[in-house]
């Protein structure tokens, strides 16, 4: 059967399976709706980061490094405070390093599959996560909200569609990225040392100690321009960097190019997000995480005007949706 999509397991998690052709993919909708793993396996290829069978409790305590975890809201709050429309509410203070709240509330806990199935030319799953006055993270963000998530695996690659939906009575604020962890080098065979990256970056934001934006942009390094231009090597030094995003050809998106496999990876995603993180590990070879972040960091008490740093809000019943798309192509 050319495209599948069914219910399994994932090293003992439940999942749900999607096949298309060369393709496949799995989501883990009990661990934050995380689409666990994209490969080709005409190849071998191994788009993402995954767990191993013995790195699976690691992963569940703390499923940040692997697959596409969903951040809502993302990144760093200063002192785990967060002010909204003339009041201050108080996330959980979560990294006790920087004293801040980090990553929201939806990347490990339970989301529901509402639907899985094929196309004539697909296979594809849903999933969801809806939170109300019953959900825990009620008390500490409240708002009445659904996060959808599609994806659809075809001959094309995989997508990414999600919808956030504002079912309360107030404006909701609509900060979202996806640490999504990249495998470097993807193709068997290939070394790191193969592989070059490049990101739509525009301007690096300094940060401070506390991993806290300052409101200045700081001269990029050589190695960033290459970044941005023909692509560096993903390890060359540590990273964990905060880039506004700068769209080249009308679009947004990570490029990492094997030159031993002359495969191009490409992770496209949509325009609305503002800001890039970066993040390899401590320049540790195997993966890196191009993070597209609809906000800056620590947004919410940014001094900067809130359209330029990706401050959105969404009113009653209002919807935000976007699209991103990974697939491989031959390397120029």
């Amino acid at each position: 059967m050319k495209h599948q999509a069914y219910e399994g397991t994932y090293q003992g998690e439940k999942a749900v399976w999607l096949r298309s052709g060369k393709y496949e993919a799995a989501l883990l909708p009990e661990i934050g709706g995380n689409l666990i793993a994209f490969r080709d396996t005409e190849s071998g290829s191994r788009f993402l980061n995954e767990p191993a069978a013995e790195e699976m409790e690691a992963f569940k305590a703390r499923p940040m490094i692997h697959g596409i975890p969903v951040l809502f809201p993302p990144n760093r709050y200063e002192d785990g405070a967060f002010p909204w429309e003339g009041r201050t509410l108080q996330l959980p203070v979560n990294e006790p390093e920087t004293g801040n709240h980090l990553h929201g509330f939806v990347y490990k806990v339970p989301w529901e599959i509402e639907d899985y199935g094929t196309t004539a030319s697909s296979s594809y799953a849903v999933t969801a996560i809806r939170v109300d006055e019953s959900h825990p993270s009620y008390a500490s963000f409240p708002f009445r909200y659904t996060i959808r998530l599609r994806y659809e695996l075809g001959e094309l690659g995989l997508s990414q569609q999600v919808q956030v939906i504002n079912e309360g009575d107030v404006a909701l604020p609509c900060l979202l990225a996806f640490h999504t962890a990249v495998r470097a080098p993807f193709h068997p065979g290939s070394a790191a040392s193969d592989c070059k990256v490049k990101l739509t970056i525009g301007e690096r934001w300094e940060l401070d100690e506390r991993m806290l934006p300052t409101s200045r942009h700081q001269p990029l390094s050589p190695e960033e321009e290459q970044l941005k231009g023909e692509g560096v090597d993903p390890f060359h030094a540590a990273m964990d960097n905060h880039y506004t995003a700068v769209p080249q050809q009308g679009r947004n998106r990570m490029e990492l190019t094997d030159a031993k496999a002359g495969l191009t990876l490409v992770y496209d995603v949509g325009t609305s997000y503002k800001q890039w993180m970066i993040w390899n590990n401590f320049a540790t070879e195997g993966f890196f995480c191009p993070e597209p972040q609809v906000s800056l960091v620590n947004a919410p008490k940014s001094p900067l005007p809130a359209e330029e740093i990706g401050l959105f809000r969404l009113e009653p019943g209002e919807i935000w949706e976007e699209r991103a798309r990974l697939y491989v192509k031959a390397a120029r």
